[in-house]
């Protein structure tokens, strides 16, 4: 009777891998009455750096407009270092592609926030995002695209 290795999973490290803030409008940003659009892209990449050693990427890039203009822009890559050992497959995907992005996500709202009150504006908290919900959601049409092609 052989002994299967129980799954394993550590977090190694956490660290800022990029930032940056740019306020194009300057100064005069401060003169407006500041009601700006806010749009956000965030997405996740993760890669292998050794056997059982993962690193995630949750990246967010966040633009302001006011009347047409750039007010400011907030870059952000939050990374993190797993050990990921004796996972299945379909299991380690999830972990890689939703449980980890979910450890990140406080980190990088704060790193966010930081950054454009050190710009000199008003705080900005980003609103939740539900990791597991937005897996689920890619799984299925994945699965949906391999049902076509079968057709």
């Amino acid at each position: 009777m052989t002994e299967q290795a129980q799954p394993q999973f550590a977090l190694q490290r956490i660290y800022v891998k990029d930032l940056s803030f740019e306020s194009p409008l300057g100064v005069s940003l401060f003169q407006m009455k500041l009601a700006p659009q806010v749009k956000m892209d965030m997405n996740t990449r993760h890669s292998k750096i050794e056997e059982g050693v993962y690193e995630v990427v949750l990246s967010v890039n966040v633009t302001a407009t006011q009347d047409d203009k750039t007010a400011f822009v907030v870059e952000v890559q939050q990374a993190g270092l797993f050990g990921c050992n004796n996972i299945p497959e379909p299991q380690l995907d999830q972990v890689l592609r939703a449980f980890c992005p979910n450890i990140l996500f406080p980190y990088l709202r704060e790193a966010v926030d930081s950054l454009v009150v050190r710009g000199g504006l008003p705080a900005l908290q980003l609103s939740p995002v539900n990791f597991d919900a937005l897996y689920q959601q890619a799984r299925a049409q994945q699965d949906a695209k391999g049902k076509e092609a079968q057709h």
